[in-house]
């Protein structure tokens, strides 16, 4: 009896640190996903013939999963965790705010991406796109119409194609950024990792739309590039 009573003792001891371990790790990787966003958002602005300047000044969030591998979409499927970014002020003209974190799933994703880590961004062209993300699962071109984006400095974001859609979609794997169709899959909001960052109570809804949100430091170099790039809204 007494034996028993030491191994149950013993337990209720680990069990807060282990408790504990796993939240630091969990806050580590929160950390490393804003990180890895920021510096695949970098490297492709540093293109010029990536995403169109156009199609950024008219975007009104951007969301960035990097590194999604294939081997975790499998049927039934796993996700790729990323973090989604949208512009502050009146009307969401403003300059860029703090990032939400956000979750790519979907099973056929891994049919398209091919071998190796892939990064995506998702441009949120309108409102209602951004809208729809704020609160809820959506379902990419059934909730909220998706189009892959085009690419190079002279396209344009005036063709019927890119005015209906919702949201543009490109990946990069190997080095080859172009865009890719992602219908099919469900981008949500990643509730527990927006409460490690901001506290119990955030919501990627709170984050994006209160105004006086801090971006963690991790997520400061994503923010400062796209603030870079296209300082404000441009209809």
């Amino acid at each position: 009896m007494k034996r028993w009573k030491a191994v149950l003792l013993g337990a209720l001891l680990i069990a807060p640190l282990a408790c504990a371990k796993g939240s630091d790790e969990n806050a580590k990787d929160e950390t490393k996903r804003l990180e890895n966003a920021g510096k695949v958002m970098e490297e492709i602005l540093n293109v010029p013939d990536d995403i169109p300047q156009d199609l950024l000044n008219k975007s009104r969030c951007v969301v960035v999963i990097p590194s999604v591998l294939k081997a975790a979409f499998i049927v039934g499927g796993s996700y790729g965790r990323g973090t989604m970014v949208c512009r502050t002020g009146k009307d969401f003209r403003g300059p860029w705010g703090a990032p939400a974190m956000y979750a790519l799933e979907g099973g056929s994703i891994g049919l398209q991406i091919g071998g190796e880590a892939t990064d995506f961004v998702i441009l949120v062209m309108n409102d209602r796109g951004m809208d729809s993300l704020l609160h809820s699962k959506v379902r990419l071109g059934a909730d909220a119409t998706v189009a892959a984006g085009p690419k190079g400095r002279t396209a344009s974001a005036d063709t019927d194609a890119y005015m209906r859609a919702e949201m543009l979609s490109y990946s990069r794997a190997r080095g080859v950024f172009a865009g890719i169709s992602l219908e099919g899959s469900t981008l949500r909001p990643d509730n527990e990792a927006n409460r490690r960052l901001y506290g119990k109570d955030a919501t990627a809804a709170k984050i994006i739309l209160e105004p006086n949100n801090e971006t963690p430091a991790a997520g400061q170099k994503l923010v400062y590039r796209l603030q870079k790039a296209s300082p404000e809204l441009k209809s």
